[in-house]
This record gives structure tokens, C-alpha cells and sequence, in this order.
């Protein structure tokens, strides 16, 4: 069993930034990946971004390549989402989620997910 708690969400003005946590706990990582995504009201979840924990090798959706970045504290188990020049149709609850092996941008291959953050962007 894994749990996972999310963090940091909130509400920002464009052009701002924001960093959210996901906080494991339960069975080990070194064998498993972790991802990022949201879901906007009226639109279906959508992946984000995704890290391989014993690798460090991400994946990004393209809307969010080099204004996003994902990483890892071992240590701490914990996973980061880095949000830079977040735009309002960032506007969406924000779910990190674990799997088993390596990264993938597919939320049925998660098997864990967290509560969700809500993140917010004003124009």
C-alpha cells in the first residue's frame, strides 16, 4: 500500500509560480515511477508530468515543456511539481499519482493517487 499527500496548491495571477509536493509513504521506490495530472472542470484528467524515481528520466505534456519541472527528493520521498509562467488554463485540480516500474503518460497504468490540490490562475 502507498499513500500519498499533495500539497501547495493554490491561487496565483499569471505570469506567477507555484511548487507542489507529493509526499509517499508505504512500500519502497526504487522500482516505480510517480506522475503528475489535473483535471479542469468539464474536461477529462490529463497527464502532466511523469518521473522514473531510481533514473530521474521525465516526461512532460508539451503545453507545459519549459515552464514545468518534475523532480525528486529520495530522501524524502517526495515528488515536485515546479510551476513557472503558469497561465489560466493551468486553472485545475492537480493529482500526483505512483506506479510500479518505469514512467508512463497514462493514468490507468497508476495505481495510487493522491487527494488533489487545487491550483488556480487569474488573468
Amino acid at each position: 500500500q502507498v499513500q500519498l499527500v499533495e500539497s501547495g496548491g493554490g491561487l496565483v495571477q499569471a505570469g506567477n509560480s507555484l511548487r507542489l509536493s507529493c509526499a509517499a509513504s508505504g512500500r519502497t521506490f526504487s522500482s516505480s515511477a510517480m506522475g503528475w495530472f489535473r483535471q479542469a472542470p468539464g474536461k477529462e484528467r490529463e497527464f502532466v508530468a511523469a518521473i522514473t524515481w531510481s533514473s530521474g528520466d521525465t516526461s512532460y505534456l508539451d503545453s507545459v515543456k519549459g515552464r514545468f519541472t518534475i523532480s525528486r527528493d529520495n530522501a524524502k520521498n517526495t515528488m515536485y511539481l515546479q510551476m513557472n509562467s503558469l497561465k489560466p488554463e493551468d486553472t485545475a485540480v492537480y493529482y500526483c499519482a505512483f506506479k510500479w516500474g518505469v514512467r508512463s503518460t497514462s493514468s490507468g497504468a497508476y495505481k495510487y493517487w493522491g487527494q488533489g490540490t487545487q491550483v488556480t490562475v487569474s488573468s
